[in-house]
């Protein structure tokens, strides 16, 4: 497995106090390009590790397979003189068709934004072989509320290099974290949450919330749809076509998850009101 983190030399700089040099701690970023069967499917930006973890949740995202056993075998590979640990060749189950020829891109995925090179907008509504809209959870906001924390407690390198985007599954009805994976890209953080949920045969995960750091886009959105969760909560905002995917498809979506409070975007029925105290 390749880096997940590096060190660099920096200066630290203080208004009114005297500058100090020191060692630092970087999040890695490296390409990966996804090949399945052999050819070019996508190249993402990423922190190295859970490769084929991102790759499976990628494929379920993406609409390609639905299921982990779908899968048949991932290896790295390349040619003389790369890092063969940026190249991943993903081997589809018998009987499942490959991706169709409209998804493959020829653009990069940066870590910032999965969707890069997609023609349009409706290229990504891809539709999930799993409805969220029937799941009956309903959650206390206290439990949502605490979420974050919990989140943030589980980020060990981004203790190291402050650099990292996290995504947590919780199990929706103890509060109990089932799996956390940091990286430098949000959209990579889940796929890989949804790639061991995938090659776990946890899906669809109904019953579960996705907390992530940072902002809500579309994409989480729709790929927390495609995973079946019927909750998504962001510590950030949603964007506007987010809230849009999340009423469509009965999507749970909640941002501003900090301290005691939360904005309910979505979704509002599985919340369960507090009482006021008096």
């Amino acid at each position: 497995m390749g880096r997940i983190t590096a060190r660099t030399r920096v200066m630290r700089v203080t208004i009114g106090a005297a500058a100090s040099r020191r060692e630092d701690h970087l999040a890695v970023e490296e390409p990966l390009e996804l090949r399945v069967g052999g050819e070019r499917l996508a190249v993402t930006m990423r922190t190295p590790g859970h490769d084929v973890e991102l790759a499976t949740g990628f494929l379920v995202s993406e609409g390609v397979v639905s299921r982990g056993d779908q899968v048949a075998a991932a290896i790295h590979c390349g040619t003389p003189g790369e890092n063969t640990y940026n190249v991943l060749d993903v081997a589809l189950a018998p009987g499942v068709p490959g991706p169709d020829a409209a998804l493959r891109r020829s653009l990069t995925v940066t870590s910032s934004c999965g969707v890069c090179g997609k023609a349009s907008i409706d290229a990504v509504r891809t539709r999930s072989s799993y409805e969220v809209a029937d799941d009956d959870l309903r959650l206390e906001p206290d439990l949502l509320a605490a979420l974050p924390d919990r989140l943030r407690e589980g980020q060990a390198i981004f203790d190291r290099t402050g650099g990292l985007h996290a995504a947590g599954l919780f199990d929706a009805r103890t509060g109990d974290l089932l799996v956390l994976r940091e990286d430098v890209g949000r959209h990579n953080a889940v796929d890989k949450v949804i790639g061991w949920a995938a090659q776990q045969g946890r899906l669809p995960l109904r019953a579960t919330i996705l907390q992530v750091s940072g902002r809500a886009s579309f994409e989480l959105a729709q790929k927390a749809t495609m995973a079946g969760i019927p909750v998504l909560a962001a510590v950030s905002a949603p964007s506007s076509l987010a809230v849009e995917h999340a009423a469509a498809s009965g999507l749970t979506l909640i941002g501003f998850s900090r301290g005691t409070s939360l904005v309910v975007y979505a979704g509002m029925d599985r919340i369960l009101e507090p009482v006021e105290a008096h």
